[in-house]
């Protein structure tokens, strides 16, 4: 396996409930450490550009309105097969179908409320990463 850096948010609904620190350290007790981190408030139009793959989907608005609802955290996670690892623990994306023990399963509300967004591969990683961070601000 290779070290790998995926990012990750933690979504409005975990940092309105004070979840940030337990969220974290679920990702630093997995094996991955947080090499860049910074607390946001996405405007609407990073929301947007953000989330511009679903653009065309019903729930697009919904999913901006929400990622601008309040506060996010994004980071850059790194440690080995960092992208699988980060699902894993983040469990399945509808928390009723999400393993004891996930992110998802123990503090998301809702499907859409799942308190977290991970980089689904290498390339989505890397774009995601650069959105949010310069190569200055990750400081491995």
């Amino acid at each position: 396996m290779a070290l790998q850096r995926t990012f990750s948010i933690i979504k409005p609904d975990a940092t309105r409930r004070n979840l940030t620190g337990k969220i974290i350290e679920k990702f630093e007790e997995g094996g991955l450490r947080v090499v860049a981190s910074k607390r946001i408030h996405m405007t609407e139009e990073q929301a947007k550009q953000f989330y511009a793959v679903h653009a065309e989907r019903p729930f697009y608005m919904d999913l901006v309105n929400f990622m601008i609802s309040g506060p996010v955290v994004v980071q850059v996670l790194e440690g080995e097969d960092a992208i699988a690892k980060n699902r894993e623990i983040m469990g399945a994306t509808n928390p009723a179908d999400a393993a004891p023990g996930t992110i998802r399963k123990e503090f998301a509300e809702s499907i859409e409320a799942n308190s977290v967004h991970g980089s689904d591969g290498p390339d989505t990683a890397k774009e995601e990463i650069a959105f949010f961070f310069s190569d200055d601000e990750i400081v491995g």
